[in-house]
């Protein structure tokens, strides 16, 4: 017996009402308050294809490491230096789908000879710079990291790795201009391509932190206008016939409002449907409290909760299980 189907204007605005209470429902979560998430800023969790170790930053100031924990029985263990990372200014882990190998961003030398990476600015001050590098697992633990080639590393400035299955890289880079894109290599034949922006939606934008699934069906990733010196909001886009529809302002449960706090660093859990990032929000004190909570309170700031960058984690569901029109830009 066939199935019979509502109206179709019913049946949208239905459809709308489950969405949209799913979205406003749908509230992040500090990520391992007090062990990963601290007082000092975290950020760009990159998690084995188990879920039960993750590299992620760690950063005081203009230093910043590359730490690794992992979950033992439900608990994440105290973080560690990452066997490959301490000597130089590493950050932006990701890891493969597979598990395989890990890209990350470092200012280390390109060669055994050579200088630290750094730019200098038309002022004469000197800023961070930095190259992606690979290093793959071994049986013992992780390899010696390589420079990934030019055709990736093109840029003094290239940043934010995030790997498709196929072993494509999706990375970040500025235009002459200065305007940071994002940009992928195709990885064909054991060979990187030569790196091409990514359409996503206004060219002109700024676009930051890419996230791709391992398919590339759809990736999450900030944006904002070009003159602008945040990086803007999170959004998502799903892959359409020929490139990209329109991305997808992931809303003010996630983006705040009005600059009420910055997000940034997408990254994704092992199965794809939770996004992680990195904000400086904080949690909303409520008055009057008993002395219990304000006791939490204080522990709360004195562990995480001061305003310094942190890792959440949020529900894609609302996103990746609504029925998606294919356009294009």
């Amino acid at each position: 017996m066939m199935k019979r189907s509502l109206p179709l204007c019913l049946s949208a605005v239905l459809s709308c009402g489950i969405v949209a209470g799913a979205r406003a429902a749908n509230v992040p979560e500090i990520f391992a308050p007090g062990v990963i998430s601290g007082p000092a800023g975290e950020d760009c969790p990159a998690f084995a294809p188990d879920g039960n170790t993750v590299f992620f930053d760690r950063s005081s100031g203009q230093d910043v490491i590359i730490l690794v924990s992992h979950k033992v029985d439900g608990v994440w263990s105290t973080p560690q230096i990452a066997p490959f990372s301490g000597q130089w200014l590493d950050h932006d882990p990701v890891m493969s789908p597979d598990g395989s190998f890990l890209v990350f961003t470092s200012n280390r030398p390109d060669t055994p000879s050579g200088k630290m990476l750094s730019v200098v600015r038309p002022d004469g001050s000197v800023s961070g710079a930095g190259h992606l590098w690979r290093v793959d697992r071994e049986r013992d633990g992780w390899g010696k990291p390589v420079r990934l080639p030019d055709a990736v590393n093109a840029s003094m400035r290239t940043y934010a790795p995030s790997i498709a299955a196929d072993g494509s890289v999706y990375f970040i880079r500025p235009d002459q201009a200065g305007t940071f894109h994002i940009y992928r290599s195709l990885y064909r034949n054991g060979a990187y391509q030569t790196a091409e922006q990514v359409a996503l939606g206004d060219p002109a934008a700024q676009t930051h932190d890419p996230a791709i699934a391992p398919d590339q069906s759809f990736i999450v990733f900030n944006s904002n206008d070009a003159k602008a010196s945040a990086m803007g909001d999170l959004y998502i886009a799903f892959r359409d016939s020929d490139g990209w529809g329109k991305p997808i302002d992931l809303g003010e449960t996630i983006n705040g409002r009005g600059g009420k706090w910055s997000q940034w660093g997408a990254h994704l859990s092992p199965d794809h449907r939770t996004l992680y990032y990195t904000s400086d929000r904080t949690t909303q004190p409520t008055y009057p409290r008993t002395p219990a909570q304000a006791q939490q309170q204080l522990e709360q700031m004195q562990s995480w909760d001061n305003g310094a960058d942190n890792i959440w984690s949020v529900s894609l569901a609302p996103w990746l299980d609504e029925p998606h029109t294919a356009h294009s830009e």
